[in-house]
């Protein structure tokens, strides 16, 4: 029997490869998207026009639905804004999906919630929430109102790939601000490929397994600092002039910009989270044979 599914942030980074995951999904799903607006998607799909900051358009979204998969969120400074969609809009949502009935909620939020690291071979039930930003704050509220109804959520660290406005751009700036690379700087980091973590939240959401509770998501094997700089190295057009820099040099060429600062100290730093479900026999079982 086809189970139905909904989607929300199908036309944002993570939510829409969730969304092709499901129609390359060999379950039979029927995909219902939330939007914020038409234009997005081809008519093979179902949509349906909300906006969780409106809590009033989302009524009646879950009417039908076997699963729902909330990989909508709200990213940036602007508190007013994060706690309207990622807090309040999350509830409405979360109210309106038990109220239909909906069997299952999974939750995309991020390893953010737990606040600045270090973290090594950190689990979910070892750490507390510290969240430490706006978004991070209003994402840690969405958590409570999923866990409370029973739902999934999957905190990633760094989500790479196709549509990555956030990690590799962030580096590259970082790059191209220092004129130089890093060295002595090994730390080690958590990270997902965005379309295996579409995948993964299509495993969780379909299964006949109970997952229940909060998980961190990411490949078991971390990557180092220099990997991830590497990576991003590809977006900066030219040669690095500079030699590397250690941290305490590259702390100084950064001391007048904040934000890099804060991606140099994120670095420096191991953020490196495991899990018990989530390990190596979840990605080959439940992920990869997909």
């Amino acid at each position: 029997m086809s189970r139905r599914v909904l989607v929300t942030g199908g036309s944002g980074f993570v939510g829409g490869h969730v969304a092709t995951a499901l129609r390359e999904s060999s379950a039979p799903v029927h995909v219902r998207l939330v939007l914020r607006e038409t234009g997005h998607l081809g008519l093979e799909t179902e949509t349906v026009l909300a906006d969780l900051t409106d809590p009033s358009t989302l009524r009646g979204v879950c009417d039908g639905v076997d699963v729902v998969l909330h990989c909508a969120s709200h990213v940036g400074s602007d508190e007013r804004l994060t706690t309207a969609v990622n807090d309040h809009g999350t509830q409405a949502l979360v109210e309106e999906a038990v109220r239909a009935g909906v069997g299952r909620i999974v939750y995309v939020s991020t390893a953010a919630v737990y606040g600045r690291g270090p973290f090594t071979r950190a689990l979910p039930s070892e750490l507390p929430l510290a969240p430490a930003s706006p978004t991070s704050r209003a994402r840690a509220a969405a958590e409570r109102q999923v866990l409370d109804a029973g739902g999934i959520v999957l905190r990633p660290h760094l989500v790479l790939g196709p549509g990555d406005r956030w990690v590799e751009p962030g580096l590259a700036a970082l790059l191209r601000a220092l004129s130089a690379g890093l060295k002595d700087c090994e730390a080690r980091h958590s990270y997902v490929e965005v379309t295996t973590l579409a995948r993964a939240v299509v495993a969780m959401g379909l299964s006949d397994k109970t997952w229940a509770g909060a998980h961190n998501v990411n490949r078991t094997c971390p990557a180092r600092t220099s990997e991830l700089l590497q990576r991003a190295s590809r977006l900066v057009p030219h040669p690095l002039p500079g030699a590397p820099l250690t941290v305490e040099e590259a702390r100084v060429r950064l001391r007048d910009q904040p934000r890099l600062l804060h991606h140099l100290d994120m670095l420096a730093v191991d953020h490196w989270f495991v899990d018990e479900v989530v390990d190596e026999d979840f990605w080959t079982r439940h992920v990869e044979s997909r």
